[in-house]
């Protein structure tokens, strides 16, 4: 992953859109996002 892919998704884009923008699947960022120690959101937005 990028690191303009993490930067992108610390300043709160989603995984869903990171997913459309690279064409890869759901699980596949959220691994490599993991493997980057990116911290994620809680579930649901809220």
């Amino acid at each position: 992953m990028s690191a303009d892919h993490k930067k992108k998704c610390k300043s709160g884009q989603s995984i869903r859109d990171l997913l459309v923008e690279i064409e890869r699947s759901y699980g596949f960022i959220h691994r490599l996002l993991d493997e980057a120690d990116v911290t994620f959101r809680s579930r649901g937005g809220l």
